[in-house]
């Protein structure tokens, strides 16, 4: 059996449900906004966030309607906060795939991100639970926090790891936070439980971001070279900041400061980029993604063993192991 099948075998009859459930609340009588929303869901993702939760609700007991609400509405908000995030960044390309705000404009954008986040609150609502409600609300709150904080720093002249942690907690930890915690909310577990599905989905996040990071510091295969668009967005993450803080070097600390400011060359992006190579920048983000690996999987060890327990070893080995 391969990793996907591994992953997803315990919540197949779940799996489908939720994608019915998810198809039937982005239908809309607006021609344009069925257009838009096509282009977005040509990406065909691997939907792990709606995986985490129905096997995290599995873990705990029987996936219910609220379990599929949930996992829609969070899903939802992820796609919303991808839309709104493209504008904010003035990217034209997101998966390989042009950008909403590239082939129509920013109103189109910004409008269709808002429908995905009003649908979302709708099926957050429909999970008829207070606790869920307000675990996707905070989270809307979190995500934009961390996207100001990650603004806030441009003008922080330290290369701090503890801020980079911060925007990756909000950034991106607080959204499988918020699946695994929906998804113990959702079956009524203890407050003891729905904490350490929280602390879980963290865990995954915090690794799922890092591993992304590591990512632009490689060769693209449509490039052919690094991409580095971290660095062109004026992001400089964990390999980065790593190596600048272990070698104090002046000349690449100047250049940090202008990746920055927006006004680094594309030659010193790319020179950057192999200086943190060299000075252990990638084994040193290796080494604490393997951290909150470990972590995660100390907390699956407290559940009994079970299908459900495998799938989700499976899953935190792709999040860390996959090669895109």
């Amino acid at each position: 059996m391969d990793s996907s099948s591994l992953i997803k075998s315990p919540i197949i009859t779940e799996l489908e449900d939720f994608k019915k459930l998810f198809d039937s609340s982005l239908s809309s009588s607006n021609l344009l906004l069925n257009n838009v929303i096509s282009h977005i869901r040509q990406r065909n993702g691997k939907m792990m966030r709606p995986i985490l939760v129905l096997l995290i609700a599995r873990l705990y007991g029987t996936i219910q309607p609220a379990t599929l609400h949930a996992a829609v509405s969070l899903e939802l908000l992820h796609t919303a906060s991808l839309v709104h995030d493209d504008v904010v960044d003035e990217s034209t390309e997101r998966r390989g795939q042009l950008s909403v705000n590239a082939i129509y404009n920013n109103k189109v954008a910004v409008l269709t991100g808002d429908f995905l986040l009003a649908t979302s609150l709708v099926h957050a609502g429909k999970t008829m639970s207070h606790e869920i409600l307000e675990v996707i609300s905070c989270l809307g709150q979190d995500l934009a926090d961390g996207e100001l904080l990650q603004l806030s720093n441009v003008s922080n002249p330290q290369f701090s790891e503890e801020i980079y942690f911060d925007v990756i907690r909000k950034k991106t930890a607080a959204l499988f936070a918020a699946c695994t915690k929906s998804a113990a909310l959702s079956v009524k577990v203890s407050d003891e439980k729905a904490e350490t599905a929280r602390l879980f989905g963290e865990y995954i996040g915090i690794c799922f971001q890092i591993k992304d990071d590591i990512f632009d510091y490689f060769e693209s295969k449509e490039l052919g070279k690094p991409t580095g668009n971290d660095m062109l967005e004026g992001k400089l993450t964990l390999p980065a900041i790593y190596a600048l803080n272990v070698t104090a070097d002046k000349w690449a600390q100047e250049v940090a400061v202008r990746v920055k400011e927006g006004t680094a060359t594309s030659d010193e992006i790319a020179r950057l980029i192999e200086f943190s190579k060299q000075n252990g920048g990638i084994e040193y983000a290796a080494e604490k993604m393997n951290q909150y690996k470990e972590k995660a999987l100390e907390l699956l060890r407290t559940v009994p063993s079970s299908d459900v327990c495998k799938a989700l070893e499976a899953y935190l080995d792709y999040v860390v192991d996959r090669d895109k």
